[in-house]
C-alpha cells in the first residue's frame, strides 16, 4: 500500500480502532520485540484485519512511533500538570516530591520494554529524534515556568535538564533496578535536595 492509501480516520468507531493498533502493536513490541513482532500478529491482538493496519499505518514502525508518543506523554505530561502549579521557592519541594511519585507511578513500561526502546534510542534516528524533542520541549516548559515564579534565569535551562535527568535515573533505579541494600526514601530525599541546592544558586 502506498503513503498516500494511509488514512487519518474521523469516526468514533475508526478512531477507536486506530487507538487499539496502537496499543496492541505497542505491548506485542515491548513484550516480543521489535524484530519478533509483524502486522499479522498487531492485528489479531487488536482483533482487527491486516488490511486494517495497513489502512491507518505503513508498518509496524510507525505504530511504535505512535506508541511510544503515548507513553512518554503518560509519563511526563502528569508531571508538568504538577509543575504547572503555582511554583514558590516556599512550596518547590513540595512539588518535586509530587513529580518524583507522579513519574514512578506513571513509569508502567516492563523493565524488558524499557530496555528494548532504550536500544532502539541508538539505532533507529526517529525514536531518537522523538525522545530528544521531547526532552527539550520538557526542559523548556519547566524552565519557562521557574522564570514565571520569580527563580533566577541564569544558567535554569542547564540545570533544569540536570534535574530531569535525576528524576528519570531515581525512577529507572526505583522502578527497574531495585537493588536491596538502597533506602529510596533516602535516595528520593538526596536527589531532591540536590536539585533544590541547584536551582536555588
Amino acid at each position: 500500500m502506498s503513503i498516500n492509501e494511509i488514512r487519518e480516520p474521523i469516526q468514533k468507531r475508526s478512531i477507536e480502532k486506530k487507538e487499539k493498533i496502537i496499543q496492541a502493536g505497542f505491548e506485542l513490541i515491548c513484550e516480543k520485540g521489535y524484530y519478533n513482532t509483524n502486522t499479522a500478529q498487531i492485528a489479531k491482538a487488536a482483533g482487527v484485519s491486516t488490511g486494517i493496519v495497513y489502512s491507518y499505518f505503513k508498518d509496524k514502525h510507525d505504530i511504535l512511533i505512535e506508541g511510544i508518543k503515548r507513553y512518554s506523554s503518560d509519563i511526563f505530561y502528569p508531571m508538568l500538570n504538577i509543575a504547572e502549579t503555582n511554583i514558590t521557592k516556599n512550596n518547590i519541594e513540595n512539588i518535586l516530591h509530587k513529580m518524583v511519585n507522579s513519574f514512578i507511578e506513571n513509569h508502567k513500561l516492563s523493565q524488558t520494554a524499557h530496555e528494548e526502546i532504550t536500544a532502539m534510542t541508538h539505532s533507529d534516528e526517529e525514536i531518537a529524534h522523538y525522545f530528544h524533542e521531547h526532552e527539550i520541549y520538557v526542559t523548556n516548559t519547566i524552565t519557562d515556568l521557574l522564570i514565571q515564579n520569580g527563580f533566577k534565569k541564569e544558567n535554569l535551562s542547564e540545570k533544569v535538564h540536570i534535574a530531569v535527568s535525576l528524576i528519570d535515573s531515581l525512577c529507572h533505579e526505583i522502578v527497574y533496578h531495585k537493588h536491596n541494600n538502597m533506602d529510596y526514601t533516602i535516595m528520593t530525599n538526596l536527589v531532591i535536595s540536590t536539585i533544590l541546592n541547584l536551582i536555588n544558586e
